[in-house]
């Protein structure tokens, strides 16, 4: 396990693959760690180096005091990338992973040559309705939204499997602080005008039954940079690199191969 410090906060990363390879930045949703891509990375592109992240109030990396600005999330990953000597990656960013995506990519160019922005929004839900979960969260825990939250990150064909509990499990298992920490970044978050601006490859990828970030979200977000392209997933939810790897990573792949990364 590797920890970068980074003065406020530890990170825990993880990297994988070729370690002289091309750099691919993996950033991870709400209320999960950096497993969520463990289905993924076998089935890309050899010769790749792939890099996750624990967020700050998630999985193994420390906690700050809550709440967090999107600033601090982006600032997190570029120190981490500016520790690791990270240059022209290609970021894919899922949900608030996503909004951490194109946050650094508006920051800094030199990091990040390409994007893939995965059910995630330039803006995603409201003020209120984020307090409204963050006050819950506050008041008790992870633990009541629990179910809910299930509902709308997979199709209900995964919910009737076993492997749904382990991910309820993990979600549950995050720190209460962390969760509420991360959702106050978002609450606070509006990207629809600096993600115009870019001007880089960009892949856009939904899931038809997304709760969370639906389709029609993430593809007024991705038609905001020009010449993106966009995969809708049919039946997977919020993480469709976990309901459909297979699919997933043929879709990656393709775009790391489009932009000339492989």
């Amino acid at each position: 396990m590797e920890m970068a410090d980074l003065g406020d906060v530890r990170l825990h990363y993880r990297i994988d693959g070729d370690p002289d390879g091309a750099p691919v930045v993996f950033a991870n949703s709400l209320g999960t760690d950096l497993r969520l891509w463990d289905k993924v990375l076998p089935l890309l592109p050899q010769g790749l180096k792939f890099i996750r992240y624990d967020k700050r109030g998630h999985g193994l990396s420390s906690m700050p005091k809550a709440p967090y600005a999107m600033g601090a999330l982006v600032s997190d990953v570029e120190k981490l990338c500016d520790q690791l000597n990270i240059r022209d990656c290609v970021f894919v960013g899922l949900s608030i992973g996503g909004m951490i995506a194109q946050g650094l990519a508006v920051k800094r160019l030199d990091i990040v040559r390409a994007l893939v922005l995965s059910n995630t929004g330039a803006k995603i839900g409201t003020k209120e309705m984020w307090q409204e979960r963050i006050d819950a969260v506050n008041a008790g825990g992870i633990e009541p939204l629990a179910d809910p939250v299930m509902e709308r990150w997979f199709s209900k064909r995964f919910r009737e499997t076993g492997e749904l509990e382990a991910w309820r499990n993990m979600l549950v298992r995050q720190p209460a602080e962390g969760y509420a920490g991360c959702s106050a970044a978002i609450a606070g978050s509006d990207f629809y005008t600096p993600t115009s601006g870019l001007r880089l490859p960009a892949l856009g990828i939904a899931g038809d039954q997304d709760g969370s970030t639906p389709p029609d979200l993430v593809r007024e977000t991705i038609d905001l940079i020009p010449g993106a392209r966009f995969h809708l997933i049919r039946g997977a939810g919020h993480l469709p690199c976990v309901e459909n790897p297979e699919e997933y990573a043929e879709v990656l792949g393709g775009f790391l191969k489009e932009v000339g990364h492989v």
